[in-house]
């Protein structure tokens, strides 16, 4: 168990990325890169991580700003619930724990958005707490090292694999530990594609002797992807547009878009779904496609200009080159990008 330990972690000194929060200690910055590394590679998430240490060196900075300032600042990384989450957490740290990370694994995993991966991340980085992380390349790693198959998302699996992780991890190094057992399995031990002569557990990896790591990990369910299909409304009066917040707990709750219709059209937009005495005149925009890991969202956009707006009290009129101050889904933000009707003048 202690030679696992050895090696890995000599592999991570000699070929672990330079990453800026890799060099502090400060849990607010580590719990601040583990959110955002969530389902995000770390090449996209790195920028984020830069803009939100500037614009909020503290925790007492980002829990007094606005929820739309957050949100604007997360916009584009998607899976927006952990900005929401981050928000939230940030407020209760700075007023319940007095900006003080808590230090106490237990106390940790009960802050929102927080689960045994990050808990465990924060409390052996930060805090130099034994415990072990489990992640998706953490489960690819042991999983081929021990030429387990059981299915890594079963109660049984994930149970399995966290015991074999917290028995292989050194008590006296965990962050490295955990760091450099992560590091592998994004760098050297890929889901297609492994390099397993760079590995430094080659000599003892099951998977390996086998000449079979791409029978590894097993997994037991499919995820299930539903289409939806949207049909967003731009209307305008020539210069002014209407948007409105989601609010409802769905995807992209807290940002701003269009009102919509959700429903497959074949052809047209029916007159019916307009206010035929307040339009001018109506023109398809554009048709998008947006995937999402549970969801393909087909989008359709109608720029539909009226005579006069009218806002009701979910929506504001707003001018339209005034869209860029609030958060928006990727979806709308690319067709923003290719519409003429938003081009500059």
């Amino acid at each position: 168990m202690a030679e696992f330990s050895t090696l890995i972690r000599h592999w991570y000194r000699l070929n672990g990325r330079d990453l800026p929060w890799r060099k502090s200690k400060n849990p607010y910055h580590i719990w601040l890169s583990e959110i955002m590394l969530q389902q995000t590679r770390v090449d996209q998430g790195l920028n984020y991580y830069l803009k939100f240490v500037k614009a909020y060196p503290t925790v007492f900075d980002l829990a007094a700003a606005p929820d739309d300032e957050v949100m604007n600042l997360w916009q584009g990384l998607g899976y927006y619930s952990r900005a929401r989450n981050l928000h939230a957490t940030a407020k209760i740290i700075a007023e319940d724990y007095e900006g003080l990370f808590p230090a106490d694994f237990n106390k940790i995993i009960k802050l929102k958005g927080v689960g045994d991966y990050t808990a465990s991340a924060i409390a052996s980085i930060a805090f130099g707490l034994p415990h072990a992380v489990v992640d998706g390349n953490v489960y690819r790693v042991l999983s081929r090292y021990m030429a387990d198959k059981t299915p890594i998302d079963s109660s049984a699996g994930k149970k399995l694999f966290k015991t074999i992780a917290q028995e292989l991890i050194d008590i006296d190094h965990p962050g490295d530990h955990n760091q450099a057992l992560m590091e592998i399995g994004a760098l050297v031990c890929s889901p297609k594609k492994p390099n397993c002569a760079e590995c430094p557990l080659n000599n003892s990896c099951l998977a390996h002797h086998q000449n079979e790591p791409l029978a590894y990990p097993v997994k037991e369910k499919k995820t299930k992807v539903r289409d939806r299909h949207l049909q967003y409304l731009v209307l305008t009066d020539g210069e002014n547009i209407l948007i409105k917040k989601r609010d409802k707990k769905d995807v992209w709750q807290g940002l701003y878009d269009f009102p919509l219709l959700e429903k497959e059209l074949k052809e047209e937009l029916p007159k019916s779904h307009v206010p035929q005495d307040n339009v001018e005149w109506i023109r398809e925009e554009g048709q998008f496609k947006h995937i999402l890991s549970h969801q393909h969202i087909y989008a359709r956009f109608w720029l539909v200009k009226c005579r006069m707006l009218k806002p009701d009290e979910n929506q504001l009129l707003i001018p339209k080159s005034g869209i860029e101050e609030y958060p928006l889904p990727q979806l709308l933000i690319r067709y923003i990008e290719s519409s003429q009707f938003f081009e500059a003048e």
